[in-house]
């Protein structure tokens, strides 16, 4: 157990060696000196906690988020932090509830960014969680192209009913994603955190980088909340979009 544990934190330093370009698994294998499965394995492991990021299968694996938290790094994504900061605390102030910025990772939705309410009822999200359970993950789903929801199909197969009804197939969740897509906006219940989830997009040079999103506990969950987190969140994300396009 303890060979295992020496063994990945070898492989986070080789990795974190190369910066932020991408190593392939035969060079940390050939690194390690160990075979190509059981590099593998490893990789595996810490790619699940966030510690790495498989950027494609032929390039490699770099750095993941939770290796950036684990040091107090603040390098990760420093950029779109920096555009959501100011926006994302006057979201916060102006709704009284939690927002998040949010990008997938290694096929889960990772968190970025986070700004907490005041609220005697806090909801607390989780840092890395699974894409369909959560509005920003079924959000940044929508803006994949067709190779990459079919590389995340592969991975983490189709939604349970009970977690989003009417996606079970291929053409029932491309028909979901292309709601959203159309609205550029989702609204999710959690059924086990009995929350309420929204969700915008963030764009820099017409790509989708990442999700803004807000979420409030079902109890404090009303109409005119829907309205004014509806009006609020979008006029955010492009604040954060047209700061970004000032680092182009």
């Amino acid at each position: 157990m303890i060979q295992v544990i020496v063994r990945a934190m070898d492989i986070l330093e080789f990795v974190a060696q190369h910066d932020k370009q991408p190593v392939q698994l035969i060079k940390i294998a050939e690194h390690m000196q160990l075979s190509q499965p059981t590099t593998a394995n490893i990789v595996k492991t810490l790619l699940d906690k966030g510690y790495l990021e498989q950027v494609s299968r032929k390039e490699g694996y770099r750095l993941g988020i939770a290796s950036y938290k684990l040091t107090g790094n603040a390098d990760y994504e420093q950029d779109l932090i920096s555009a959501a900061k100011e926006p994302m605390l006057l979201l916060t102030n102006l709704l009284k509830e939690t927002t998040l910025l949010a990008v997938i990772r290694n096929n889960k939705r990772a968190i970025l960014h986070m700004v907490e309410c005041e609220q005697t009822l806090l909801v607390k999200a989780a840092p890395v969680a699974e894409l369909y359970e959560t509005s920003t993950g079924r959000l940044l789903m929508a803006y994949q192209n067709d190779k990459e929801l079919e590389n995340t199909i592969k991975a983490i197969d189709y939604p349970q009913k009970k977690i989003w009804p009417g996606a079970q197939t291929m053409e029932g969740l491309k028909h979901q994603l292309q709601i959203i897509r159309k609205n550029e906006f989702v609204q999710t219940l959690s059924y086990f955190y009995h929350t309420v989830g929204f969700a915008v997009p963030i764009f820099r040079d017409n790509r989708v980088v990442a999700a803004l999103s807000v979420f409030v506990p079902e109890s404090r969950y009303t109409d005119s909340h829907k309205g004014k987190v509806y009006k609020l969140i979008r006029v955010a994300a492009k604040q954060i979009t047209q700061q970004l396009e000032k680092t182009i």
